[in-house]
């Protein structure tokens, strides 16, 4: 069975309703990036920050994995497939996708606020019980924070990625700008002479003199015209 792994960023998830901040000017549901998604804005006021990922939990919660989710989902009987994610919410799990890296970490998980990445602090909260407040503590003592990989915070699931990149035998990108780094980079891994697919109804900043067939499609759309492709390829 030949290995895919896939690269998903914003683009996955706007079609189910995720806003994206990248396509406001910098802002995050009216919020400034710096403000909710950098360790700096977290210690200059947490009480904003647990209340922003508690309004983005119950949305979630109110969104359905999209087409193009579930087409990716239904390539597991054909393929190998990795998905690495630069999204945070659990909707490629929630379409089926059974081996997901998590780059920027995972919205419905909450952690320490000393050590972010200590696994005997890591929780899973539940669509019902999604909300955190000021004075919940993590196995440590310290105060529970979003398990998310903010501006400036080191990413540390990208050599598991870089491992599984290595591996491939199909690269395919959907629906990221290739401009955060170090997810943007995990092409410069791809085997030479593996097939590289680039789902995008936009223009994208490929920073690579590599062949790639560009679908210049949304992610539901370019998956369907993905698996069309794979065929003709005889991937």
């Amino acid at each position: 069975m030949k290995k895919m792994v896939v690269l998903t960023g914003a683009g996955m998830s706007a079609e189910s309703g995720i806003s994206t901040f990248r396509d406001s000017g910098g802002l995050w549901e009216q919020y400034r990036v710096e403000d909710v998604a950098t360790p700096e804005g977290y210690a200059r006021n947490p009480q904003l920050v647990l209340d922003f990922y508690n309004q983005r939990r119950k949305q979630l919660g109110e969104v359905q994995p999209c087409r193009g989710h579930e087409l990716l989902a239904s390539l597991e009987s054909a393929y190998d497939v990795t998905v690495v994610t630069q999204n945070v919410d659990n909707l490629h799990e929630r379409a089926g996708s059974r081996r997901v890296i998590h780059l920027h970490g995972e919205l419905m998980k909450v952690t320490s606020s000393r050590n972010p990445n200590d696994v005997r602090c890591i929780r899973e909260l539940t669509p019902e019980h999604c909300e955190i407040a000021w004075g919940d503590r993590a196995a440590d003592g310290s105060q529970l924070r979003p398990f998310i990989v903010w501006f400036g915070e080191a990413v540390p699931l990208i050599e598991k990625a870089i491992e599984e990149v290595e591996r491939a035998d199909v690269f395919v990108v959907i629906g990221t700008s290739l401009n955060v780094y170090p997810a943007a980079g995990l092409l410069n891994y791809v085997p030479e002479g593996v097939p590289v697919f680039l789902i995008d109804p936009n223009t994208v900043g490929w920073h690579s003199s590599r062949p790639v067939v560009h679908i210049r499609k949304g992610a539901s759309e370019g998956m369907a015209e993905l698996i069309r492709l794979l065929k003709n390829y005889n991937l």
